[in-house]
């Protein structure tokens, strides 16, 4: 019998790219102290320097807008996604989708997103 475990068998991959968005900007958050981590964090199958090595490479490709990149920032502060329903928010809401649709179709291909 193998007794021997898969490293990988830890790791938990992002249901969308959504929660792999919140989740490095949290954890972001805590690596610069500007928020105290109460809990030890799920391990997940990428590190915070692989999510952000795919996002400036998505924006230096030209697939990410400047625009977009605010977006994200903005709401991901926020903790929360843009809403279509509320005027005020619903150009971001746009510019959210595209950019999370984007991001999940690179981190699904890097099996980061189940």
């Amino acid at each position: 019998m193998n007794t021997v475990k898969n490293i990988n068998d830890n790791l938990e991959k992002f249901h969308n790219a959504e929660q792999m968005w919140f989740w490095f900007i949290y954890s972001k958050s805590v690596q610069t102290g500007i928020t105290q981590n109460h809990q030890a964090g799920t391990r997940r199958v990428c590190e915070l320097l692989d999510v952000e090595t795919m996002i400036t490479k998505l924006y230096l490709a030209g697939r990410l807008t400047d625009e977009q990149l605010r977006v994200m920032k903005k709401y991901g502060d926020r903790r929360r996604a843009p809403h279509q329903y509320i005027w005020s928010e619903n150009h971001d809401a746009y510019l959210w989708g595209g950019a999370m649709e984007i991001i999940e179709n690179t981190a699904r291909k890097n099996g980061w997103i189940d």
